[in-house]
């Protein structure tokens, strides 16, 4: 597949983080759990939870190849993309494209939870999605957006420090870029297509579960290419804050470790994942350094953020924002 950008105009590129297009792509793990080994441990958590799930609907929507309906990865329209927004684009996706993507996913016929007519199984499809985002997503979503949020921040500072060129060539060994047409390298693709991005622009999406680059097999579909972020190896190693001694002999290790980390809002449950310690315990330690006036808090939603105090940054060194 090779996007041809209008003019070479990089204001055509653009950059998006889509949570569906991460919730449908890691079917593949559920599928194929030894070829994506760094996503072992979120297996492990997930176990239980996905024991409750539609497992016969969730497996129907990859298949031997690992392909995915092209329909079920919409492009998304930028960084702050929201799962319920991609989920009511999905559910206005007309009957026909539906069953023909579900036909071609599977040739040689539909698995039984694909089978009946199209707009039950499409139903089906979007309650079995939301219910696994629900339960084997939403609690980790905050530490996988960090890491594809932060891996396009690192793109766009390779394109202002060195060009696209230097940009495409990093994305994945599968992309080049070379005279205004950025070309992806497809095993599925049965023929040689060039797409102008001329009114819709080449959307490039970060990934945390692929280990290449993709694109939409369809060449009606918007230009987008999906590639591997950076950082998925950290994705699901425990935090370390590093602590200085003095610090961690007044207050001890496990609080200091906590005043280290907020030096931005974090929530009880977002530290409890990335300290890899109980909800509980975390919650202790935060009240305890709360009510030392160490930290701030605020409400946002149904969490209570916190944040190091003006007092907890003297504590801490840092010089108060």
């Amino acid at each position: 597949m090779r996007y041809e950008l209008a003019g070479m105009d990089l204001a055509d590129v653009r950059f998006a983080v889509s949570p569906l297009n991460e919730l449908v792509l890691s079917l593949r793990t559920w599928r194929e759990p030894g070829r994506y080994p760094l996503h072992l441990p979120w297996l492990r958590r997930t176990q239980e939870a996905r024991s409750r799930l539609d497992g016969e609907m969730l497996l129907a929507l990859t298949n031997e190849t690992l392909w995915t309906p092209d329909h079920l990865t919409p492009r998304p329209r930028g960084p702050l993309t929201r799962i319920d927004d991609e989920l009511a684009v999905v559910a206005r996706t007309g009957a026909d494209v539906v069953g023909r993507e579900l036909a071609a996913l599977h040739p040689a016929g539909p698995p039984p939870a694909l089978r009946g007519p199209t707009s039950q199984v499409r139903q089906r499809v979007l309650d079995a999605l939301a219910a696994y985002w629900d339960a084997c997503f939403a609690p980790y979503w905050p530490r996988m957006r960090a890491v594809l949020q932060a891996d396009v921040v690192h793109r766009g500072t390779v394109i202002s420090a060195r060009g696209a060129g230097a940009m495409f060539a990093d994305l994945a060994e599968r992309v080049s870029f070379a005279d205004g047409v950025v070309s992806v390298q497809l095993a599925t693709q049965p023929r040689d297509q060039l797409r102008a991005t001329t009114g819709e622009g080449l959307t490039l999406v970060p990934t945390l579960f692929t280990r290449g680059a993709s694109c939409p097999i369809s060449p009606a579909e918007p230009p987008t290419i999906m590639y591997g972020a950076r950082g998925t190896g950290t994705l699901w190693q425990a935090e370390r804050p590093v602590a200085g001694a003095a610090l961690v002999a007044v207050v001890g290790r496990v609080r200091a470790g906590l005043l280290t980390t907020l030096e931005h809002p974090a929530s009880s449950t977002e530290l409890a994942r990335r300290l890899d310690v109980t909800t509980s315990a975390v919650n202790q330690h935060l009240r305890a350094l709360h009510d030392a006036g160490l930290l701030t808090s605020a409400r946002s939603g149904r969490s209570v953020l916190y944040l190091r105090s003006e007092v907890g940054d003297a504590l801490v060194g840092t010089p108060a924002r």
